[in-house]
């Protein structure tokens, strides 16, 4: 028989996209072209084998868009039963998860000769980031950690960490710890995604909190890292309000010494020193095996042994990831050219990687509006000089990390500066400094739920309102962007900015920090009370 195909438009609260792995993704045109054996098919059979509610509209005989929610029911089994009979081919994507953005800028390019971290969180429409610290701990020998989704070996000792993260998981989109150990993660769809990553595992946000409790430095996070994907694995659904949406995982880490960028797919991975001046690199895996061309290099045992399709010799980019496209690949042109520039007279500061985050035209930054928004931002201020930009997540909102490292062995204490709330442009970057009495305000955590749906099987049938204080005061205020209000946030952000330079300038190794331990605490509030 000729096959019979249909096109359809597949679409869902945040949008399920099936690819020919029946990976997920978002909207998308989606080519059904029936086998062989399958026998003749009507497109009504079709979308009850689907387990789908429909409307549809029938364009032509072959043709026809489809407007679908999946009910609660379309289950992995369903699609695996429902892929050995058809096979998927994906038509035009109409639209695409987009990645998040992380950047790092080493010396020379520095105005104060160390490491400046930054990352926008690019996360599903509606969700929470909370920013939440925790201290350094001792556990029990032999203990278990539960995770978001299961449970792992615990490790003796853990480090004080703070933590920028999706409310209703346990992992982390970003974050540093009190060695001065940062680490954001990136989604990437890689050629073996499949119908597997929705079994639940390790989350790459899950591996994020693990490396900075874990590691003493950037190369240990790495080894952390690699060695839990490699027990572990990671998989599970990546949205409480998406059951379908995961995706595999890359990794900026950076310490005052140096940088990394770790790619995964599966429990494959590489991980590579950055030695180079300028990187970038966008929702794919990025990392070659040429120990001429990279500093470090590091691989999985199977990621060479076994790569997928691969003839010749063996490249982790070619074999594993897919093309970027036309927007990804803008992106990635603008931030190379915005970190370029700003960085031009080795003068690369704070406040220039504030102007990356914030940098709406490249898509960089993403307003409200759009599927993916930036959620969150950090930003980290330490020693060392190279630049990498990568791609992350499902987003509807964005939060925001600037990491500023001191020099290598400089005594100096490191900064890191978050906004709790999305859009950097509407933002204020706010600085945390480890201290040992450290303290910060109860207004960036979310309220605690008993029991919470994510831990309730089935898991994500019900919504919770996980907003914090000043989540909901920055959103309230902010909702029609006024002029006045941005302006003075704006202005309480640039004093904040030059007395913390001062203090970083100024400061003596045997200096106390006692006089920073509210300093988070004292900014958030201060932001609280001028939203009431």
């Amino acid at each position: 028989m000729n096959p019979c195909g249909y096109l359809l438009r597949m679409c869902s609260d945040l949008v399920t996209t099936l690819d020919h792995s029946l990976s997920l993704g978002v909207v998308a045109l989606i080519h059904f072209v029936v086998s062989e054996d399958a026998g003749e098919l009507s497109f009504e059979d079709l979308c009850e084998d689907l387990e789908l509610q429909f409307s549809f509209e029938e364009e032509s005989s072959h043709r026809v868009t489809l407007n679908t929610t999946p009910r609660k029911g379309f289950v992995k089994d369903k699609l695996k039963e429902f892929s050995g009979r058809h096979q998927l081919i994906v038509g035009e994507l109409k639209m695409k998860p987009r990645s998040c953005d992380t950047f790092v800028v080493l010396p020379p390019l520095t105005a104060h000769g160390g490491i400046v971290f930054g990352k926008n969180s690019d996360r599903p429409n509606g969700e929470v980031q909370e920013l939440v610290y925790q201290p350094a701990q001792e556990h029990s020998a032999g203990s278990k950690l539960k995770c978001t989704y299961i449970s792992v070996d615990q490790v003796e000792q853990t480090h004080a960490v703070i933590l920028s993260k999706p409310s209703w998981m346990w992992g982390a989109e970003m974050g540093a710890n009190d060695c001065g150990v940062v680490v954001g993660n990136e989604a990437v769809w890689s050629r073996i995604t499949d119908l597997e990553d929705l079994e639940e595992k390790l989350l790459g946000m899950d591996l994020v909190r693990l490396a900075l409790e874990r590691s003493e430095n950037a190369e240990h996070a790495v080894d952390v890292i690699t060695q839990l994907l490699e027990t572990y694995g990671q998989g599970g659904p990546c949205s409480d309000t998406d059951p379908f949406f995961t995706y595999h995982n890359s990794f900026l880490i950076a310490d005052p010494k140096e940088a990394w960028v770790l790619e995964t797919a599966d429990k494959e991975w590489a991980a590579e020193r950055i030695s180079g001046s300028l990187w970038l690199v966008l929702s794919s895996p990025s990392s070659d095996t040429s120990e001429a061309e990279f500093d470090g290099l590091k691989l999985a045992n199977g990621a060479q042994r076994n790569p997928p399709h691969h003839k010749g010799d063996f490249h982790f980019t070619r074999v594993y990831s897919k093309p970027i496209d036309l927007v990804e690949g803008k992106r990635q042109k603008c931030g190379r050219n915005l970190l370029a520039n700003l960085s031009k007279d080795n003068s690369f500061s704070v406040s220039s990687m504030f102007t990356v985050l914030r940098d709406q035209e490249s898509g960089i930054c993403r307003p409200p509006d759009d599927s993916f928004p930036t959620t969150g931002s950090q930003y980290l201020y330490s020693v060392h000089l190279h630049t990498v930009k990568k791609s992350c997540e499902f987003t509807l909102g964005y939060l925001n990390q600037v990491s500023v490292l001191s020099p290598f062995r400089s005594g100096k204490p490191h900064c890191h500066w978050f906004t709790a709330t999305p859009n950097p442009q509407l933002s204020v970057f706010k600085p945390f400094i480890f201290t040992p009495k450290v303290r910060i305000s109860k207004h960036t955590q979310s309220p605690v739920f008993q029991p919470d749906p994510v831990q309730i099987i089935p898991r994500f049938e019900s919504t919770v309102d996980r907003s914090h204080t000043l989540y909901r005061l920055h959103h309230a205020a902010t909702l029609d962007q006024n002029t006045t209000v941005i302006s003075l946030l704006q202005e309480m952000e640039r004093n904040c900015v030059a007395e913390v330079e001062k203090l970083l300038a100024d400061f003596k190794e045997s200096q106390s920090l006692d006089e920073v331990d509210d300093l988070l605490k004292d900014i958030v509030e201060t932001e609280v009370k001028f939203y009431k």
